[in-house]
C-alpha cells in the first residue's frame, strides 16, 4: 500500500512535469479524425522532453465523473490514451453525489468531475481532495421533449399542465437541484411521475416515450440527437451548474490523475467540451 509521503512525492513530481505533460498532450492534439487543437497549443520543446512526459504517465487512471459528461469524457480518454500509449482510463460515470458519497466511503479513484459546487464540496470537505478543485466548464437546462414536441411544450411552465408526465433528477443530484431552482425562481410547483438518479436516466424516460418531457442540461439533449427535441427556457439561466474537477488524495496513480486534468482543462479539452454543448467556465 502506497505511503501518504510516498503520494506526497508522486504528485510533487507531476506538478513539476506539468508543463512537460501539456507538451505531450497538444502534440497528439491532431489526429487522423480531424481533430486539431488551439495553436498556441503547438509543442516547443525537444521531442525528447515530450518522449521523457509521456514515459511518465503509464498505467490505469480511474476517472470518476458526473453522467453528463459521458460522451465528451469518453472522447476526451480515447485522446489521453493516444497521448500516453502506455496509460488506460476507467470511467465511472452516474449522478454526482451517489460517486462522492462512493469516494468519501473509500472508492479507489484518481480523479472526480462533479456536476456541482456542492458535491464536489463533499470530496473536499472530507479531505479526500487534492488542492483547490478547477472549474473547467459550466451547463444549462433544457427541456427534452418526445420527438416533435407533441405535447407543444414552449415554457417552463408548460410542464405543470394537467396530464403531461414528467421526470425530473433527484434533488440532491446537480440536475434536479439546478431543476429546483428554476422552478423555485419561476415561482411554479412540479410534481414529477419520477425522480431519477442521474441526468441520463431522466433523459432515457423521454427517449423510452415512458414520459412527455424531463428537464435535463442541453448537453444531453445533443448528445441525443434526433432521440429527443430541446426546448430552451429562459428560468435556465438562474440555475446555471459550474463542474468542478480535482485529483484524489489518495489516488492509486496520482501522476496520471495530473496528467488528465491537464487535458480537460487544456484548450484540447475545452474544444472537445465546447463541441458537445458545454459553456466555457
Amino acid at each position: 500500500m502506497t505511503t501518504r509521503s510516498a503520494r506526497r512525492r508522486a504528485l510533487g513530481a507531476a506538478a513539476a512535469g506539468a508543463a512537460a505533460l501539456l507538451l505531450a498532450l497538444s502534440a497528439c492534439s491532431s489526429s487522423d479524425d480531424g481533430k486539431t487543437s488551439d495553436s498556441s497549443a503547438t509543442p516547443t520543446g525537444s521531442p525528447s522532453a515530450s518522449a521523457s512526459a509521456s514515459s511518465q504517465v503509464k498505467g490505469t487512471v480511474v476517472v470518476f465523473a458526473a453522467a453528463s459528461l459521458k460522451e465528451s469524457f469518453t472522447t476526451l480518454g480515447e485522446d489521453f490514451t493516444k497521448a500516453y500509449p502506455g496509460a488506460k482510463v476507467v470511467f465511472s460515470f452516474g449522478g454526482s453525489d451517489t460517486l462522492a458519497a462512493s469516494i468519501t466511503g473509500g472508492a479507489p479513484a484518481d480523479v472526480f468531475a462533479a456536476a456541482s459546487p456542492k458535491t464536489m464540496k463533499t470530496v473536499t470537505g472530507a479531505g479526500d481532495g487534492v488542492g483547490a478543485p478547477t472549474t473547467f466548464v459550466r451547463n444549462q437546462l433544457e427541456i427534452a421533449t418526445l420527438p416533435g414536441n407533441p405535447r407543444h411544450v414552449t415554457t417552463l411552465k408548460d410542464l405543470t399542465g394537467p396530464g403531461l408526465k414528467v421526470a425530473l433528477c433527484a434533488k440532491t443530484v446537480p440536475c434536479g437541484a439546478a431543476a429546483q431552482t428554476a422552478l423555485t425562481a419561476s415561482g411554479l410547483k412540479l410534481t414529477p411521475v419520477s425522480y431519477e438518479q442521474d441526468v441520463k436516466s431522466a433523459l432515457t424516460k423521454v427517449e423510452l416515450k415512458e414520459v412527455d418531457a424531463s428537464v435535463v442540461y442541453r448537453t444531453d439533449v445533443k448528445a441525443a440527437g434526433g432521440k429527443v427535441d430541446g426546448v430552451e427556457f429562459p428560468e435556465s439561466a438562474k440555475a446555471i451548474n459550474a463542474y468542478p474537477i480535482v485529483a484524489l488524495k489518495d489516488a492509486p496513480n496520482p501522476t496520471a490523475a495530473q496528467a488528465f486534468i491537464a487535458l480537460v482543462t487544456s484548450a484540447q479539452g475545452r474544444q472537445v467540451l465546447s463541441q458537445a454543448g458545454f459553456l466555457n467556465p
